[in-house]
């Protein structure tokens, strides 16, 4: 089996689970596992087409957020199978890894699935709430919106997003609108923009937490670890 991935979430759950060999290509930006040798195609949102039916993989795995349906046809165009996943929850996310990975040839659900299943489960009910404002990009400032797998974690959390009912999944606010919107925290992860102390919390008078936008956003063998790394950057133990 010859994979080429474009989704640096499905590059690793597939590169952690399967032998070395599976995973062929990969985007610049597919960064887990650390090491991994295998032809970089481009961006996610900007892959080398050519250059992946030049590799002849059985299988493209893709994601409706990430990638853009016109490179996904081109491919499906020059004879490529490509599964597209859509992952806007907790349970969407571990039932498309394991559609994935059984597409890629895994024989059985991996262990490391269940026990991110298992981890989440045990998330003990939050002591209190709060709302929260979840930048993701600055210059221009667009947070976390509706229907977004970020936002049903960080509501498994008791972080409320602010922003759940807007009609985008990722809208464009001003700052100003940001800093005086009702709420109780600034939730800044470190990608895709990496905010740092110096580049986000300096915009805002509430409260921010920095968190890893690889646990916050990345549906890989790192959900297991994501409840305990994400509660102790809000400050909940």
């Amino acid at each position: 089996m010859r994979v080429v991935s474009l989704v640096p979430s499905l590059t690793e759950a597939v590169a952690h689970t399967l032998p070395g060999g599976v995973v062929v290509g990969a985007t610049d930006w597919c960064t887990h596992p650390s090491g991994l040798a295998v032809a970089r195609i481009g961006g996610t949102k900007n892959p080398d087409v050519p250059a992946i039916v030049a590799l002849r993989p059985d299988l493209v795995v893709a994601n409706e957020e990430e990638n853009r349906a016109p490179d996904l046809a081109a491919l499906r165009a020059a004879g490529i199978e490509v599964l597209v996943t859509e992952v806007r929850t907790l349970p969407q996310a571990t039932a498309e890894l394991d559609r994935v990975l059984r597409a890629c040839g895994a024989r059985s659900r991996p262990r490391w699935l269940d026990e991110a299943e298992e981890a989440w489960v045990a998330v003990p009910p939050p002591a209190r709430r709060v709302r929260a404002v979840i930048p993701v990009w600055r210059r221009p400032w667009m947070v976390v919106g509706r229907d977004t797998f970020a936002g049903d974690l960080l509501a498994r959390l008791g972080v409320d997003n602010v922003y759940a009912d807007h009609a985008e999944r990722y809208p464009r606010v001003p700052l100003d609108e940001l800093d005086a919107v009702d709420k109780d925290l600034v939730v800044l992860p470190d990608e895709p923009y990496r905010f740092t102390a110096d580049d986000g919390p300096e915009a805002f008078r509430a409260p921010s937490a920095l968190v890893s936008g690889r646990h916050l956003t990345w549906y890989g063998p790192s959900l297991g670890q994501a409840p305990g790394v994400l509660r102790r950057a809000l400050g909940g133990g």
